[in-house]
């Protein structure tokens, strides 16, 4: 059943072009990235599970956009899950997070991007655990901490 409403939210999502946000400063903003994190973020790449550095990270602190440093998600939203990457029932502000339809494997999926600048960051699951029923599912590389003093 879920599936069906994953599959009528994703028609109701905005359409973004991915280019468009990223073109200015581009180059200065990614120039730091290693070629993991440049492939993640600019070209949607997915690190193989159970390897990110934050896949086992519980430390008190905030998650954020390891290009262009937005605030993305809290210690308190992240949860031990099973799947292989960091994940997380919620951002830590809703504006700094879009959605995208995703059809690159042969299903739909849903897409999470950084709102500030455009990078891929994973993809949301109805399937969490919390109250939230959301799983984001980001990639380490797509991350830095910064811990809580």
């Amino acid at each position: 059943m879920w599936s069906y409403l994953l599959i009528a939210a994703l028609w109701m999502l905005p359409q973004v072009n991915p280019i468009q946000k990223m073109e200015e400063g581009k180059k200065n903003r990614i120039e730091h990235l290693t070629p993991l994190q440049r492939d993640v973020t600019q070209n949607g790449a997915t690190e193989r599970p159970f390897t990110g550095e934050y896949y086992r990270h519980f430390e008190k602190g905030t998650y954020h956009c390891v290009v262009c440093g937005a605030l993305l998600f809290t210690s308190e939203a992240k949860f031990d899950s099973p799947c292989g990457w960091p994940s997380f029932d919620a951002p830590a502000e809703k504006q700094n997070v879009i959605f995208l339809k995703d059809a690159s494997l042969r299903e739909l999926r849903i897409e999470v991007r950084c709102a500030s600048c455009n990078a891929h960051l994973g993809h949301i699951f109805p399937d969490g655990p919390t109250a939230t029923g959301n799983r984001y599912c980001i990639n380490s590389a797509a991350l830095v901490f910064k811990k809580q003093e």
